[in-house]
């Protein structure tokens, strides 16, 4: 079952494991939806919440795939998020929500209070401002959030202010005044506030400061708001400046006064504690971890089950704070159990110690107890026997710190009704019948930095904001790594937050960093992972040879040589060791720290079997993603088969399908890539050449340029290791292809020449095609458009020979585009149509939408609107291209429809798609694509009559393709220049703009019928 936080930065947790909603726009749907839960929300109010006042075009579309994105990522999604009327409602029980809980607590709670009830009160407004991590969204979810979340946080206000009128009614002083005074600062002008700070100073012998907050408050009123304090706070100050009795604590709170009073109470019983109590002390300093404090408050004053047995357990990895946070709440509910709060260390991962069995822990409580030791039976029949015996009738808080499994727990557990039972273990006890379970992960960037706030100083951490960001992050947000770091920073007073900063950088000694004697992070994992019998071990060393953030049982079955069962049996038990963390079902990774920790346990005994696992993964993932690409990109020219097979006989994921494939893909990418890296680093060129080919295709696919060239740089270095010509023809020609995307013509014209010569040399000769198309593609951006031609056409002439027809379809698109430049529109319009027949054939539809747009740019140039109309209507109404695929050739598309529609009178078609175009060109196109884009629209802009908007495009379209030497989109930009110059008047820069873009035109031999028009 989902729950969901919302009181703070937004959460969603499902089975101990954090769900991950989405980007900001999915945040905010959620937030709406679930502080409105029960209520339909109209999509029209979604869009106000998720984009303000300038939501885009795509608004309505983009909330309901935002709904769509949360039914599937969230368990039972479909059933908590339903469509209502002209909207969506969520449907989440109130157990479910935070909010929920909060306001139920906050309201039960001013009721108690009314009743003349403030012990119960006390409790539940107690468990209420747990919940309270801030405001909905951290407060950066937008007015309409901000504003739908107001009432909420005037309730928190009001509860705040009821539980400071209870504790001061209880005699409690002197510790108020801290908390009054951080609500005093964050709600100055709050007058009961201010009123409960003045009483708690005057009861801790503070007369004059209390004076002094009404001097305060009274300024400040009179200067924002023109008014005096209200007639409480000004009867309130009269009897403090007198000394009256009804300032005073009252006599009810002096009388029941202790030396030693228990904690507060969140369940409202007030007993006097007199049994035993051997828990830690508090850290006076705890920080952090109010939503899980909130849960195991929670589900302590929860109403008793059946057998009256409340268990709560919290399990995570070393060093994520579980006794910490187990001992904070253990004091707070002390007062329900005053016949004793017994802590005991289970000895279950301490250094140098044997766990404790269950005989030694029950003996120990017993003495605490009372129990004289000659009166515990030496039997374990006789010795349990006198522990339920012992336990009956009494209240008893019992926390089993440490636990190394259920067989140390379970015959320490009372039979009787009364006691609450906390245990805390790095091992998930999932046979722990009856149990409440948190599970602590990393602590929130919010709490990490807030924890290094209250350790270090609030001027140290913010004077460097930054470094303490970075230094939370390398502590991987764990409590133990944070304190650990501070106190280090506190012991050397000549260290800066970011000199630590950069000793912790260093990832091979980050672990040595993090130690302190017997408390250190290294400490702590080396005792989880030794409790870990001898195959688990190895399996965990292997898996950190995983070089992405996540592994899946396939790749995990890959790195140990075992089957996908048995790889998901070892990671779900290092998942319950917490040496593993789940963000989404079936994805695992390590805790940053945790990682380091597997690396480090390499060694030089192990290399060879490291080498061989990490040949395993890449031998996987080079299978797995031919099975991809064969999916996705019909008719692509095969691999030539490696001198010898891959080992692995891992079974593949389903990827039999387009979008099976994709989404496998999209997950594996920066995994695939890391393992490219790192194949070539560790001297595994062939494997890293064989992978990089076909990640390249789908980094294409997705518009990820920049990564394609990179992925192609690392090809062509291992390649060239290798000393393998084929493997380096093949690598050049990707680079080559990935430089012309990003406007490195001359370097992209260098790689495919050295292509072209080592295909001829080798006789590779669908090499030498592939690697013509490209040189004769970069030769005519470069302006050379007769050579380009001349390039293309043997390549589709070698194309055809050879019988790559995929190819083949890709040259004629590009042959088609040259044509079109140099007037010879009949052939353009025969190259499209033939790539667009082959493409549709091979069944590659994200390739033929490239083809139709080529058709189109040919008739648009031939003065045929109609023509053009058709090719861009069959990829709008096919759905033939998304965002996510091919996104440059969406933009050109959208373009080329704009340009289409205002040609046939339709405006405002021609407006909605003229700025999606250029959105999308700016935010995910090449350079060469974006400048043919911005110089379309500027035309599109001119004849709609806005000359302005025109000159601005082909000025932006000028810059771009001047500074890569694309020649001829550089001289159509100047010609649109000067085209808008003359609708603005600007004769002078008209004639000059004219005159450069024909000597342009003229250099590169492009005839009038290759040339835009000089005019709108």
């Amino acid at each position: 079952m989902a729950h969901f936080n919302v009181l703070g930065s937004l959460e969603c947790w499902a089975d101990g494991i954090r769900v991950h909603a989405g980007g900001p726009v999915h945040e905010r749907v959620l937030a709406m939806l679930l502080l409105e839960n029960g209520h339909v929300v109209p999509v029209a109010r979604l869009v106000q919440a998720a984009w303000d006042e300038e939501p885009p075009t795509t608004a309505s579309h983009q909330i309901r795939k935002a709904v769509a994105a949360l039914r599937s990522r969230i368990p039972g999604g479909r059933d908590l998020f339903l469509t209502d009327g002209p909207g969506y409602r969520a449907a989440v029980q109130d157990e479910q929500l935070d909010v929920r809980v909060f306001s139920r607590s906050a309201r039960q709670g001013a009721q108690a209070l009314a009743e003349g009830d403030p012990a119960t009160a006390r409790g539940l407004l107690r468990a209420a401002l747990a919940l309270w991590r801030g405001p909905v969204l951290a407060g950066d979810g937008g007015e309409v959030i901000a504003v739908a979340s107001t009432p909420l946080e005037e309730r928190w206000l009001t509860a705040a202010e009821q539980l400071f009128r209870i504790r001061l009614d209880d005699g409690e002083a002197a510790e108020l005044v801290g908390d009054l005074r951080a609500a005093v600062a964050a709600h100055p002008l709050r007058e009961t506030l201010r009123g409960q700070l003045m009483l708690a100073l005057y009861r801790s012998q503070r007369q004059a400061e209390a004076l002094k907050e009404y001097e305060a408050v009274r300024a400040m009123l009179r200067d924002e708001l023109g008014v005096d304090p209200g007639p409480h706070l000004k009867s309130l100050h009269r009897a403090i400046l007198q000394e009256a009795p009804e300032a005073a604590a009252p006599e009810r709170a002096r009388r029941s006064a202790r030396p030693d009073p228990a904690p507060a109470d969140p369940g409202g019983h007030g007993d006097e504690v007199r049994g035993p109590r051997t828990l830690p002390s508090d850290l006076g300093d705890f920080t952090g971890r109010q939503a899980e404090l909130g849960r195991l408050l929670a589900y302590a004053t929860a109403p008793e089950p059946a057998n009256g047995l409340r268990v709560v357990a919290v399990d995570g990895m070393g060093g994520s704070g579980k006794t910490t946070l187990a001992v904070h709440a253990a004091h707070q509910l002390a007062g329900r159990y005053p016949d004793g709060q017994l802590h005991i260390d289970l000895r279950g991962f301490t250094p140098g110690e044997q766990p404790l069995r269950p005989a030694a822990v029950i003996s120990t409580l017993l003495g605490a107890l009372g129990v004289p030791p000659e009166r515990v039976p030496e039997d374990d029949a006789g010795r349990d026997a006198l522990w339920q015996s012992t336990l009956t009738g009494r209240r008893i808080l019992l926390l089993l710190d440490n636990a190394a499994d259920l067989s140390q727990i379970k015959p320490v557990l009372p039979a009787s009704p009364g006691a609450l039972v906390l245990v805390t273990s790095r091992v998930r006890l999932v046979d722990l019948d009856g149990a409440d379970w948190i599970s602590l992960g990393e602590m929130t960037r919010e709490d990490s930095t807030a924890l290094i706030a209250r350790t270090l100083g609030q001027d140290i951490a913010a004077s460097d904001p930054e470094a303490t960001a970075a230094l939370a992050g390398l502590c991987g947000h764990l409590p133990l790594a944070l304190r650990i770091s501070t106190a280090r920073l506190r012991n050397r007073p000549r260290w800066t937050v970011r000199n630590l900063v950069d000793r912790l950088s260093d990832e091979s000694r980050r672990l040595d960093e993090l130690n302190s004697g017997d408390r250190g992070v290294a400490v702590n994992l080396r005792l989880s992972y030794q409790a870990l019998d001898q195959w688990h071990r190895t399996a965990f060393r292997l898996l950190g040879l995983h070089p992405g953030t996540r592994a899946d049982v396939h790749s995990a079955a890959a790195l140990l040589q075992v089957g996908t069962q048995e790889a998901d049996e070892v990671l779900e038990n290092l998942l319950d060791m917490h040496l593993l963390q789940q963000h989404e079902v079936g994805s695992y990774a390590f805790h940053d720290l945790v990682g380091a920790f597997a690396r480090s346990l390499r060694n030089e005994g192990t290399e060879a079997a490291d080498i061989t696992a990490f040949e395993r993964l890449l031998d996987f993932w080079f299978l797995a993603t031919e099975a991809a690409c064969a999916v996705l990109f019909p008719g692509r020219a095969d691999y030539p088969a490696p001198a010898q097979e891959p080992s692995v006989q891992s079974e593949l994921p389903r990827l039999d399908t387009p979008d099976l494939a994709r989404a496998w893909f999209d997950r594996e990418l920066d995994s695939l890539k890391a393992a490219v890296r790192l194949a070539h680093t560790w001297g595994l060129h062939r494997h890293a050449v064989r992978l990089a080919r076909n990640v390249v295709f789908h980094l294409n696919l997705r518009g990820r340029t920049e990564e394609f060239h990179e992925v192609s740089t690392v090809s062509v270095a291992a390649a060239r290791a290798l000393d393998d010509a084929l493997a380096l023809r093949m690598s050049l020609s990707n680079l080559a292809a990935a430089e012309w995307k990003l406007g490195r013509l001359k370097e992209g014209a260098g790689s495919a020449d050295e292509a072209v010569e080592i295909a001829r040399r080798i006789g590779d000769r669908r090499g030498e095609a592939f690697s013509l198309d490209l040189l004769g593609l970069l030769h005519m951006s470069l302006g050379d458009l007769s050579t380009g031609r001349h390039h293309l056409r043997q390549s589709v002439a070698l194309h055809v020979a050879t019988g790559n027809a995929g190819q083949e379809a890709t040259a004629l698109c590009n042959l088609s585009t040259v044509n079109t430049w140099l007037g010879d529109l009949e052939e353009a319009t025969r190259a499209a149509e033939r790539a667009r027949s082959i493409y549709r054939r091979l069944g590659d539809r994200d390739n033929e939408v490239a083809a139709l747009n080529d058709l189109a740019i040919a008739h648009l140039q031939r003065g045929d609107p109609h023509a053009a109309r058709r090719c861009v209507v069959e990829v709008e109404t096919e759905d033939m291209v998304n965002e996510s695929r091919m996104p440059e050739n969406l933009a050109l598309t959208l373009v080329l429809a704009a340009d289409v529609h205002h040609r046939l009178g339709d405006a405002e078609g021609a407006s909605s798609r003229l700025d999606r175009a250029l959105t999308l060109a700016r935010s995910r196109g090449t350079p060469i694509r974006r400048a043919t884009i911005e110089n379309i629209a500027g035309f599109v802009q001119l004849r709609r009559g806005e000359p302005e908007a025109a000159l601005a495009l082909h000025r932006h379209a000028h810059r771009s393709s001047e500074s890569i030497g694309y020649r001829f989109e550089q001289a159509r930009a100047l010609t649109g220049m000067a085209a808008a110059s003359v609708a603005l008047g600007f004769g002078a820069e008209a004639v000059e703009f004219g005159q450069r873009a024909d000597e342009l035109f003229d250099r590169m031999r492009v005839p009038a019928a290759g040339r835009p028009p000089a005019t709108a």
